[in-house]
């Protein structure tokens, strides 16, 4: 792909610990302007596991945040400075600069007069208006009392740093509201990138006869609802592989049955394969702000169980591309359905076409076509 322009352009994303769903947001824009440097609070290859291979040629450009001893594990107490760590980067030779945001302030960046600054925001920092987080600093009364004394003034600094960037962007309807919330601004929405496509020809390629098992494909952490899933799928006896790592996982083990069996991370090719072969994708994150997995899924073929909540009541179609169960006493709620779950009902058709409404091919010619916008004005 060409850079419109030729222009000069920088890439800014939190931080780079993990391949989630917002680094593959990033890796899609790396791929149209495959020449900027990307700036980030903190880098660690390590985190990527088998997916190390996408990130090692890219330009990362990371804060003083880097040269700290156990940095990682102080990238959390040191998010009260993150707004400062990204006001002083130097990006004043830039045309075009698209942030990253999820909790660490990428939008903070300050650009020169006259550039064209569009954040993508994953969501507003969960932690900083109550929605479900990975790590629950209420539980201890020490962390409780200075979390909430550092989130009121990160609610401040992030009210500011969100009137920054020319264009806002929202990854779907569910955190374009949110944004306009608790930022008083409207934002465009471009729902993040999905490789339809290559998911449905290897998918295909499989010619998957028999589904056994239903599928749970998650980060292992508080929030994304994993233990509803093992919980339920154990007490009825159904088997259920788990994909993914995290400081959940030891906790999910104990109260697994036999049946229930954890892959740990799979590259991407294993990931389509064990799509393709699942019954249903199983998934209960509390307020997802949009969920990949739920399209990854549709594009393979394979219908979605998913909590009715959030950024899946626009990717999921009950009754055609999957079905919802109720989010509270979501356990229950969860095992009313399963028993009654057929998917032979689902038409692979209306699965990929669903699918297809969320495409990488989609998400490029969006933000291209935003950039143009916004570039003639």
């Amino acid at each position: 792909m060409q850079e419109p322009r030729q222009l000069k352009v920088a890439l800014v994303h939190d931080f780079l610990v993990e391949y989630g769903g917002g680094e593959r947001v990033l890796e899609c824009l790396h791929e149209i302007f495959p020449d900027a440097p990307i700036y980030t609070a903190y880098f660690d290859i390590n985190g990527f596991g088998v997916h190390q291979e996408r990130v090692k040629k890219w330009d990362i450009r990371s804060s003083w945040l880097q040269r700290l001893p156990f940095a990682k594990k102080l990238i959390s107490p040191l998010r009260v400075f993150a707004p400062m760590v990204f006001e002083g980067f130097d990006l004043s030779g830039y045309d075009l600069v698209i942030s990253s945001c999820n909790s660490y302030f990428a939008k903070a960046v300050i650009t020169r007069p006259g550039s064209l600054h569009i954040s993508y925001i994953h969501t507003p920092p969960r932690y900083l208006y109550g929605y479900a987080t990975s790590f629950n600093y209420k539980k201890h009364l020490l962390t409780r009392v200075l979390g909430e004394l550092a989130n009121h003034f990160l609610r401040i600094y992030d009210f500011e740093t969100s009137q920054r960037p020319d264009v806002l962007v929202a990854n779907s309807k569910n955190v374009a509201d949110r944004i306009n919330k608790f930022y008083r601004r409207n934002a465009v929405i471009i729902y993040p990138p999905v490789e339809v496509g290559e998911i449905k020809a290897k998918a295909e390629k499989l010619k998957v006869k028999n589904r056994e098992y239903l599928l749970s494909l998650n980060r292992l952490v508080r929030g994304k609802g994993t233990e509803v899933t093992v919980e339920v799928c154990t007490k009825l006896n159904l088997s259920l592989k788990v994909v993914g790592n995290g400081p959940e996982k030891k906790r999910l083990k104990k109260i697994a049955g036999e049946k229930v069996q954890f892959l740990g991370e799979v590259d991407d090719d294993t990931r389509i394969k064990l799509l393709a072969g699942a019954k249903a994708l199983i998934v209960a994150s509390e307020d997802e702000d949009f969920g990949i997995t739920a399209v990854e899924a549709m594009a393979a073929g394979t219908p979605v169980i998913a909590i009715g909540t959030g950024g899946y009541k626009e990717t999921v179609v009950e009754g055609k591309t999957g079905v919802f169960f109720a989010p509270y006493k979501s356990v229950k709620n969860l095992m009313n359905v399963l028993p009654f779950f057929n998917e032979f009902k689902f038409k692979k058709e209306d699965l990929v076409k669903q699918a297809e409404k969320f495409s990488k091919q989609r998400f490029v010619k969006e933000i291209l076509a935003l950039v143009d916008k916004n570039l003639k004005r």
